[in-house]
């Protein structure tokens, strides 16, 4: 198994499908991004956003405003969330791979957009978080609320790791599905509502965004509403197995949790958003689950998108805070939800792969990939080592925990195109069923699930839903793979030419460089050193001690992820 830092796969972190040309076994995080879109809120509400643009009549609210763009008005308490729809009909289209294409105006530069406080994301010089110096925290009790497939839990348990190595004690609030993976990772585990198998299926069939018929609304809502009523307990309800209390003094989220900065705002406590993807508005790209064309619309695009989401969740959202947090229902613009810019965000890829926009402030850190090594005590099968060792090396190909509609077809369509390449493959069968040979090929090795290590080689994403057409576009301005393959256009023609631009030596020398770039890179280590930057003082015992180093810490860990 090679161990080299996979520059170009790392890439995927946020992608779809891949496939890669390797020395060995090498990952796919096909992690489940697109949880944080919903199903809509409403039936009627539903119904009227997926029409699309419609020539609806102007609300007397923007009668009274003829200069004023519709997204101004988005956050007028006194318009209806109808009427708000309504308005972003004749802005936005829901496309069918689930993302956002925003219409820009072309007086757009001229509007002033607002996405909170100034100070948030001006352009600051800032020292390298690795040097900053951090403020003695004593012992936390933290809690880690994710909501995703494994590979979006798998980073978190390793900076859960590296947060009891500062002598934190953590619990790791995920669904059910996950509770061996985090107790023997020796992490405490509280189990949070939803099926994230469940959940992938719902986002691969409905491609990430709304509904295909009225009677997917109920899956959706249902999913949605179990995650966002199970964080309370997950906060601070003792341990299920053990009864030991637990009372938080900070939480870590990932905004597919939905009701994270609700919970904070009732316990009052500090919260620390961390994610996979851009959710803080930028200048330098569209929000990843939009479609904008223009850059003058990009950091609209994240406007936009928020928009959606809050008007999809808003009911559920209110019925929590009422019913549970015992706190007053919010529109948009109060509350927490009004101040969202305010909140430390932390940012888990390569610097190297998409560095940190100009105009994201102090308050924003891209820290690196945050990897889990769970190899390092890994015998492969014999005969996988075998197989290896019998010829060149192969080409590996996976979907991860994303659900194939079409198993039979795609692995066919795989098994030609590697014929076509003259290539060997490695066959991930994951959750997608792929594999499903008439016979055995020597050519062509089905993989189980197992850790496998990073190799800097070439990638090919093939996006689902989501963001992943935005990491598939990562990956190819870099260079280091050809342009993204939406799975509905997936075809032997166009994994054929995928393989052919992966197997370029100049394209793989462009991988091992942005590999190299990387290595140096500890995405875990800062990731908790971001966590602790921005607590609170009042934290602090003693702000003027310095950090001790923490106990037992382990070399920079950054080899291995394995995705199941």
């Amino acid at each position: 198994m090679a161990d080299d830092a996979d520059g170009a796969s790392k890439a995927n972190g946020g992608g779809g499908g891949s496939a890669s040309s390797s020395p060995s076994v090498v990952s796919d995080k096909n992690l489940l991004r697109a949880n944080t879109m919903p199903g809509g809120s409403k039936h009627a509400e539903v119904s009227e956003t997926s029409k699309c643009v419609q020539n609806f009549e102007r609300s007397k609210t923007e009668r009274r405003r003829p200069d004023a763009h519709p997204t101004a008005l988005l956050f007028d308490d006194k318009i209806s969330d109808k009427k708000k729809l309504k308005m972003l009909n004749r802005i936005a289209t829901v496309k069918h791979d689930g993302t956002v294409e925003v219409q820009v105006p072309s007086n757009i530069e001229s509007l002033p957009i607002d996405v909170g406080p100034e100070d948030a994301y001006a352009e600051v010089d800032e020292e390298p978080l690795e040097q900053t110096d951090l403020q003695y925290i004593p012992p936390l009790q933290i809690v880690i609320l994710i909501v995703g497939t494994r590979g979006d839990v798998q980073p978190f348990v390793a900076i859960g790791k590296k947060l009891q190595d500062y002598g934190h004690r953590v619990r790791l609030a995920t669904h059910a599905n996950f509770k061996e993976f985090v107790l023997t990772a020796g992490l405490e585990f509280f189990p949070l509502g939803g099926d994230p198998k469940v959940l992938a299926e719902y986002m691969v069939k409905n491609k990430g965004f709304l509904p295909s018929a009225p009677s997917e609304i109920p899956i959706q809502r249902k999913q949605m509403k179990e995650i966002i009523f199970s964080l309370l307990p997950a906060c601070k309800d003792p341990d299920l197995d053990t009864g030991i209390p637990f009372k938080p003094d900070a939480i870590i989220a990932n905004p597919p949790a939905y009701g994270h900065t609700h919970v904070a705002e009732a316990l009052k406590v500090p919260i620390h958003i961390i994610f996979t993807m851009p959710w803080t508005p930028t200048s330098e790209f569209p929000h990843p689950l939009s479609r904008v064309k223009q850059p003058a619309g990009y950091r609209l695009s994240y406007q936009i998108v928020d928009s959606m989401i809050w008007l999809g969740i808003r009911d559920m959202i209110n019925e929590f805070r009422k019913k549970k947090l015992k706190l007053r229902p919010v529109t948009y613009l109060s509350g927490v939800q009004g101040s969202a810019s305010d909140i430390p965000h932390g940012y888990i890829w390569s610097p190297h792969l998409v560095p940190k926009p100009k105009d994201w402030g102090p308050k924003v850190d891209v820290v690196g990939f945050c990897f889990l090594d769970l190899a390092s005590n890994y015998q492969p099968p014999e005969a996988l080592v075998k197989w290896l060792e019998a010829g060149e090396k192969p080409i590996y190909v996976g979907f991860g925990s994303l659900p194939v509609q079409e198993p039979e077809k795609m692995t066919q369509i795989i098994v030609e195109a590697l014929e076509i390449t003259n290539q060997r493959g490695i066959i991930n069968k994951g959750w997608g069923g792929l594999g499903n040979l008439a016979e055995p090929k020597d050519s062509i090795y089905l993989l189980d699930n197992v850790p496998h290590d990073w190799a800097a080689c070439p990638t090919t994403i093939i996006p689902f839903f989501g963001d992943q057409q935005f990491w598939g576009d990562r990956v190819h301005d870099r260079g280091v793979g050809p342009a993204p393959i939406p799975v509905e256009e997936f075809s032997l023609e166009k994994l054929v030419d995928a393989i052919n631009f992966m197997l370029d030596p100049k394209v793989k020398e462009r991988a091992v460089e942005l590999a190299k770039a990387m290595e140096s890179e500890d995405g875990v280590n800062g990731a908790v050193r971001a966590f602790l930057k921005h607590l609170p003082k009042s934290l602090s015992s003693n702000a003027d001690s310095p950090q001790p180093s923490p106990p037992h810490v382990m070399n920079p860990v950054r080899r291995c992820l394995g995705c199941s």
